[in-house]
């Protein structure tokens, strides 16, 4: 499969949805959901983006429709139209924000509509629908990538400055995630215990410092599994694992299937070749 729409009710949608795909998810009402097992409440007009093998939860408080989009890698690559589209990183594979976007009715009912114009090209493959199905997914991505940016500078420019002990806890991350993976290195680093770092981070980015840290690694190894010709066995050492067996085991409970069949399912990118 290249892509699908899907449709559910909230009462069968599965008590698990995870797939190799990329998944686009638009529906409305109220509850909670969970990625990867991170609760976040929501309501009104949703959308959701998730990367390949990540985990969804639905507890919704009413019976609403859901219609999901996948796309595999190979289709529609995020990584090569991230120039046009404003999406790596705040759309997809942001481990700092919420996953969710929600939408305004018009935004919704107008995603809704591209929904039904890629099932209606889906389903007459002319010639020209697969780059028709492209420009489709590319408005959607768009939409919800303005949509998220207008409400994160909302959130900045009306609330109190980020926690300072957070925001450099973010930083120092990104720096030292492939070789510092205990959380009394970066407590250290700040000059603070581990509790008041813990508090800090959690209330700033509803995580822990050590599920942030496990996250930011799962994350890389995901890029390198899909972005690289690289081995196991040399992203296993790249992200400081010195048994490449103890790292796919690391994987596998992290993600639910191994490194390889990651690889085989989600595929090489074709931007891979940029890395050789």
């Amino acid at each position: 499969m290249k892509i699908k729409i899907q449709s559910y009710h909230t009462s069968d949608f599965p008590s698990e949805f995870t797939t190799e795909n990329y998944s686009v998810i638009l529906w409305k009402g109220s509850g909670v959901f969970s990625v990867d097992d991170i609760n976040y409440s929501y309501s009104g007009y949703n959308i959701l983006f998730l990367s390949p093998y990540q985990k969804l939860k639905l507890a919704s408080e009413s019976d609403e429709n859901i219609d999901v989009l996948f796309f595999h890698g190979d289709y529609y690559c995020i990584e090569y139209h991230k120039e046009e589209v404003a999406c790596n990183g705040l759309l997809f594979n942001n481990i700092y924000l919420n996953p969710g976007v929600e939408l305004s009715e018009e935004n919704y009912k107008y995603i809704l509509e591209l929904f039904n114009h890629i099932k209606k090209e889906e389903s007459e493959k002319h010639q020209f629908s697969e780059s028709i199905i492209k420009t489709y997914i590319q408005l959607i991505l768009a939409i919800g990538s303005k949509q998220k940016s207008s409400i994160e500078s909302s959130v900045v420019s009306h609330d109190k400055l980020p926690n300072k002990n957070a925001a450099e806890f973010q930083k120092l991350l990104e720096v030292h995630f492939k070789s510092e993976k205990e959380l009394s290195f970066y407590s250290d680093k700040l000059s603070i215990t581990n509790n008041t770092l813990s508090k800090a981070v959690k209330k700033e980015f509803a995580k822990t410092p050590t599920q942030l840290i496990n996250e930011r690694i799962i994350l890389e190894s995901k890029k390198l599994l899909h972005l690289t010709y690289r081995s196991v066995k040399e992203i296993a050492s790249e992200l400081g694992f010195a048994d490449e067996f103890y790292f796919s085991r690391y994987f596998k409970k992290a993600v639910g299937c191994s490194p390889k069949k990651y690889r085989e399912q989600v595929g090489i990118s074709v931007v891979a070749k940029m890395s050789m």
